[in-house]
Formats: structure tokens, sequence, C-alpha cells
């Protein structure tokens, strides 16, 4: 992987590094301010990317960090309001700013704080239907920068000429080192027609370009017949209307004389457990399609009966923005054999996150459990090897529009009809 260049605004960079510092030195201390002051019951209402639903109690002693740390935290705000130099310091924005940091102390990109107004964002996003420029992200964790995973067909952001693997460094002059995704995607987001501006980061240059938001409907499944009758259906994330869509698209495939199924998952960053699995359940064998276990050893099973299980050749692609739910579906076809796997080595994310609202409006997301292929695999930080290896050409792609990955599971699935 190529050297990341800071140096363009290496001073912002460290500005947000110092931020993000400080909101892990004073963060552990307010939340126990939190707890005492707000008597915190925490309920889940949401699980997408991997949630469900549930309530959980958190008003109790446990879990409390003492009266030494809640003294400390006094100190530390007094400190901050009769001694910073400045007169612009917010107490509501000091107090965002400790349950952040507590979050991040974790250590864990996926566990996140969420504001009422980040977590509405989030939610509306989940629904199918939003104002801003159309591109699935993920986290770069070797840069702790967020990237484009895939611009959506047709979106704002392929308008621009935003690609794949594009590093997001800045959001209307904001740094996104170290941010959470959906703090980012809050960012892009906004009223329809208004402009923001991202700076990009492409093998060593970097890119401003400015997208206008407009309404963004999410096509999460996209479907078309390709010569000998074979079919291609590109799963873009798992929510809650995909199991519907990619249904019909099964059902149009099979009755334009389907012989054959190529499944795209490449750029797919996840979704919803049980979305991915209802899909599972119109392709696999009876069985287990995955399981969950938590740090207690509690395990959860989600199985299929195999009624509506896919008969004809299958060739499923994949890529390093493959991650989440697209590897448990990728995964437990490679188990059970039903597919050959095209493409390159998938991201890697086998754990799970859990959303839970606070009664402010205000939520986390957690994660709660490792989850396992069929045969007992867990992918995390590991990724799915595919059963072909073929990288992409990105050039031939940019330039002329050739996929090269695409034309290499055309000549498999060929293969698997003769």
């Amino acid at each position: 992987m190529e050297e990341f260049d800071h140096q363009k605004k290496q001073g912002d960079v460290q500005i947000g590094q110092f931020k993000v510092g400080l909101a892990v030195g004073i963060f552990i201390t307010l939340f126990v301010v939190c707890v005492a002051y707000l008597g915190v019951q925490i309920q889940q209402t949401v699980e997408n990317a991997g949630q469900e639903s549930q309530q959980v109690n958190a008003g109790g002693q446990e879990g409390s960090l003492g009266e030494t740390a809640a003294d400390k935290i006094d100190k530390l705000v007094y400190m901050i309001e009769h001694y910073y130099y400045q007169d612009n310091v917010n107490r509501e924005d000091l107090e965002e700013g400790i349950y952040q940091g507590l979050m991040q102390a974790v250590g864990d990109p996926y566990t996140n704080y969420f504001t009422a107004d980040e977590f509405d964002a989030f939610m509306e996003q989940a629904t199918g239907a939003y104002y801003g420029i159309g591109a699935y992200v993920a986290q770069d964790l070797d840069r702790n920068y967020p990237k484009v995973n895939s611009p959506m067909p047709g979106s704002p952001a392929e308008e621009a000429g935003m690609r794949a693997d594009d590093i997001i460094y800045e959001v209307d002059g904001v740094s996104t080192y170290g941010m959470d995704l959906d703090k980012v995607v809050s960012l892009i987001k906004g009223e329809e027609g208004t402009t923001v501006k991202i700076t990009l980061y492409r093998k060593g240059e970097y890119l401003d370009v400015e997208v206008q938001r407009r309404q963004v409907e999410i096509p999460t499944v996209e479907q078309e017949m390709l010569e000998d009758d074979m079919a291609y259906i590109r799963i873009n994330e798992f929510d809650e209307v995909t199991p519907g869509q990619f249904k019909t698209a099964l059902e149009a495939s099979r009755d334009s004389g389907m012989k054959g199924l190529v499944l795209d998952l490449r750029g797919n960053p996840g979704g919803s457990v049980n979305a991915v699995v209802d899909i599972a359940r119109m392709l696999l064998p009876e069985g287990l399609v995955v399981y969950t276990e938590d740090k207690y050893g509690k395990r959860e099973e989600y199985t299929c009966d195999g009624s509506n299980e896919f008969k004809l050749p299958l060739v499923v692609l994949v890529d390093g923005n493959s991650a989440s739910a697209s590897e448990l579906l990728s995964g437990a076809i490679q188990d059970y054999g039903k597919g050959i796997l095209v493409g390159t080595t998938t991201f890697g994310k086998g754990i799970v996150q859990q959303m839970l609202t606070l009664r402010d409006g205000s939520a986390i997301k957690i994660t709660i459990s490792s989850y396992f292929t069929p045969k007992g695999r867990n992918i995390h930080k590991i990724g799915i090897e595919p059963d072909v290896a073929c990288p992409f050409d990105s050039e031939a792609y940019y330039t002329s529009g050739f996929d090269n990955q695409l034309e290499k599971a055309r000549e498999v699935l060929r293969e698997m009809m003769e």
C-alpha cells in the first residue's frame, strides 16, 4: 500500500489529533456526571448494520466510575471554564466530547457515540432515502481516514468523479482524521441543492471536488440479464428493503430464462444481519447460515430450512471493500460449496454492532459479539480468500469501462454452465 502523504495539511491533522486526545482525556471522567445527573436508562431501539432490538437497563451502580472520577471531572471542567484563554467554551460541547471520548477509549472503531441529531440522521439513511451525494463509505484502518467504498450509480458522487478507495481527507475544510463514519456522513449530508466541498486523496494527489446534494434513493439491488442466459444481480448494501428487492430481482431473472447467476458484492459495506440472513435463505441449503458469540460465550444461531435453495450455477464477486454482512453471505456460500468466489480478499469485519438509545435521544453503537461462518470461521481482520483470485484493473475500467473482474466471473460461470 502506498505511503499516505500528510504534509499538505499536516497542521489540520495535528489539531484534529489534539482534539481527539483532549476529548478522551476529559471524557472518561464526565461520563459519571451524566450517569449521576441523568440516571441513564439505556434502551435499544434499533439494530441496523448487524443490530437487533431489545431493552437494556443501565441505571444501576454496576459500571459507575465512582465518586473520585466524578470529582475529577468537576475539577477539569472548572479549570477549563476559569483558565482556558478563550470564552467560547460551551459546557454542552464539553459533555458531548466526554461521551465521544469514552467510546473512543474502548479502542474499537465500530463503537461510537451519537448525539440526538446524529442518531436521527443515521436512522434516516437506514430507511432508504436522504439528501446527500450518494456514496458508500468505509474506514481505512491503516490510515485512520474514511474512504469511498463505491459511488452509487447515477449519483452526484459518481457524476463528480469520485472513485472507490478515494480517501476522504476533508469535508468543507474539516479534517476527517480519526472521525467515525457516521459523523463523516452527517458532514456530507445537508439541504437539497446545497454544495459540499470534499478533499480527496488518490494515488499521491489531493483533489478538491464540489458536489451538489440532492435526494438520494438508495438502490440496494440492481439486476440485468447478460449474454448466454446469465443473470447479474448486484447488492450494494443490506438494509430493511434489500430482501424484498433481491427477491424481485431473482424472480425477474428466472422469468428471463436465467441459467446461471453472477452475484456482485463488491464495494458492499454490509448492513443488517436480519436482512442478509433473509437473502441467504433464498440461496442456501438447509442448515446453519451464521452464528454469533458474545463475551459470555452465549451463542445465537441463524438457520435456513433449504426450501428456497438456489440450484443453478452461481459466481460471487468480492473485493477488499466487501465487508461485514457481505462477508457473512459470501462466506456461507463458500462453506456450502454453493458458488465460486471471484475477485480479491474481502475486508475482514467479523463482528456485530448494536444500537442503544438513551432518554435524551442520543445513542451509542457498540460491538457486542463476533460472528462465525457455518464452518466456524471467524474472518475478523482476516477476510475471505476468493476461490479464483482476480485483481481489479482500475485503469482499464476508468479509461474504457472494461470490468475485468466481471468478465472473469462470466468466464467461470460459463464453464460451470457447460
